[in-house]
């Protein structure tokens, strides 16, 4: 029975073992037909990464300059560092070196690298180029480098809210950089880099080059930006202001040579910064002009010879308007005023008076003449059309309000492009920011007549009176005949109700008034203290002047020596 049962067991025995052979055989041929079938493309392309990479190359940045090819923001070198999990051998080990030479969280890095369903991870975007060619040296397995900028804003908070700001993948975001991206983002290129088994560089093939963006040159002069934040500074300080905005304009071509908003902002820590503070005010922002708008109703009123500047009024203290009670700012009695008192002095009556005479319709036509109720053009992303009711929904006391700059509300850039057209001669030019793009010619501004020259020269002589025997004493400047106008008015509470305690004050110029080149306009929110224009933003004014007029063209005549105070 034994000798019968040893070969039997040694078969059976054979014949297992022959069958798990055809199993195993089965599922290998099985997994090399699955390998080949179904995932012969995903390891082809991990094949690829291994040995070849396309890597984008980064355009560099245009510079913008102001108008005398001072760098407001520029392109700052860097090394951005990568890495590919796939070939990275210890990601423990070598993040902990990466993240002690760059200054990183080790344990998030090497979760990063040891995450090998990414054949990509930024280790460090854009750090110092010194201390990536620390860990360049160290040879670490998988990890690669590349030149990028950083955009930088070299004198810090200077025109930060024109400027604005470009984020870390150098695309515009705000201001400037972002209106004017395209022209200053140029085109990235490409290449295609071969490696090694190992995954060391062999190759590089170039498929596609870079073009750098284009360069911009501003028409802010960064002396004078410096100067007028400077001054709103100290205005802020000096009234316990919320916050304050200036815009010195060239009255001749719609240059902006300077738009300071207080408080200001470093570019550079963009992202650490509140957002109201980042809004450029002087394009965005809108306000009641109050008295600084009785301009648009004198303007309309000595155009269609309804009066002269020597034309009189009897005008009480008071006037009934529908359902409202107009009265001037200061007590007084019933008195004579000319149309050139009415604006020196800022009389509310003798303005609605005026606008009584004018008529809604003409009224509504010559706020739309000035530029108010839609955009200037400024070459700015965000601005503002301001508020002006259309005249069919006018009620019966809007005659009363408009006329003194309540109920309507404008941006500083249109107000001030407004008295320019005064400045210019009746001939409205459009404000700009960008004075030529790369090696191209200066922008010529659009322009239109608004007003005839008698008219302008007429209002022009008004304004003069404004700072020498009216509201406006303040904006005085030694040496130099200056026409203006002040503005006070009241904010509105969130009731719809005007505040009692919350007021802007303004003062927009023109100098010098003989021969006139700058108009600059002064607002100051929420003033403590005092409230007047004439107070608060009149002095600022006359600081901004002084310094812009003895600084431009190595010093502008004066043309009024007369007033010139001894050394």
């Amino acid at each position: 029975m034994n000798k019968v049962a040893g070969p039997k067991v040694a078969n059976r025995r054979i014949r297992l073992l022959l069958a798990s052979f055809v199993f195993l055989f089965a599922i290998a041929f099985a997994r090399a037909a699955w390998l080949q079938g179904v995932r012969a493309s995903s390891y082809n392309s991990l094949a690829a990464s291994q040995h070849s990479e396309d890597v984008t190359i980064p355009a560099a940045r245009g510079t913008i300059y102001d108008r005398g090819g001072l760098q407001l923001a520029i392109g700052e070198q860097t090394t951005t560092v990568y890495a590919d999990p796939l070939q990275v051998r210890d990601p423990n080990r070598e993040a902990s070196v990466a993240a002690r030479i760059l200054r990183l969280d080790p344990t998030q890095l090497a979760a990063e690298l040891g995450d090998r369903t990414h054949g990509f991870v930024y280790v460090a975007r854009k750090a110092d180029p010194v201390l990536a060619e620390r860990l360049r040296k160290r040879s670490l397995p998988g990890f690669g480098f590349y030149p990028e900028e950083r955009r930088f804003y070299p004198q810090g908070n200077l025109a930060s809210q024109v400027l604005g700001y470009a984020g870390v993948d150098n695309r515009g975001l705000a201001g400037l950089e972002l209106s004017l991206d395209k022209t200053l983002a140029g085109i990235p290129g490409r290449e295609r880099i071969i490696k090694d088994p190992s995954g060391e560089v062999i190759d590089t093939i170039q498929s596609q080059n870079e073009h750098d963006g284009t360069d911009v040159y501003l028409t802010l002069d960064h002396t004078i930006q410096a100067n007028a934040q400077a001054v709103l500074k100290q205005t802020i300080a000096r009234w316990h202001a919320k916050s304050a905005t200036a815009v010195v304009l060239d009255a001749r071509t719609g240059d902006v040579r300077a738009m300071a908003t207080a408080p200001g902002f470093n570019a550079n820590a963009y992202g650490s910064v509140w957002k109201p503070l980042q809004r450029n005010r002087a394009v965005t922002d809108t306000y009641e002009p109050g008295s600084t708008f009785k301009l648009v109703t004198v303007a309309g009123a000595l155009s269609q010879h309804l009066v002269t500047p020597s034309t009189s009024f009897v005008l009480p203290y008071s006037i009934h308007v529908a359902d409202r009670i107009i009265h001037d700012a200061e007590p007084r009695g019933t008195e004579t005023m000319t149309v050139a008192q009415i604006l020196a002095r800022s009389s509310n009556v003798g303005a609605v008076t005026l606008a009584e005479r004018l008529g809604q319709h003409a009224l509504a036509g010559w706020i739309s003449r000035f530029g108010f109720g839609r955009l200037s053009g400024i070459d700015y992303p965000g601005e503002s059309r301001g508020i002006v009711v259309p005249e069919k929904n006018w009620s019966g006391s809007t005659i009363g309000n408009v006329p003194i700059g309540q109920g309507i509300s404008v941006t500083p850039i249109q107000l001030a492009a407004a008295y320019a057209s005064i400045a210019n001669r009746g001939v409205w030019v459009a404000p700009h920011l960008v004075d030529h793009v790369g090696d191209g010619a200066s922008v010529r501004a659009a322009r239109h007549r608004i007003l005839s020259r008698a008219v302008a020269a007429q209002i022009l002589g008004m304004l003069k009176n404004v700072v020498l025997d009216g509201t406006g004493a303040l904006a005085a400047v030694p040496g130099y005949q200056v026409a203006g106008k002040t503005g006070t008015a009241s904010k509105v509470d969130a009731d719809g109700t005007y505040s009692k305690s919350r007021y802007v004050a303004s003062f927009v110029g023109i100098v010098p008034a003989s021969r006139p080149r700058l108009v600059i306009l002064v607002s100051v929110d929420e003033p403590r203290g005092a409230i007047w224009g004439g107070v608060v933003a009149a002095p600022a004014f006359s600081e901004i002047a002084k310094f812009d007029l003895q600084y431009l063209d190595g010093g502008i005549t004066p043309d009024d020596p007369s007033t010139m105070t001894s050394p």
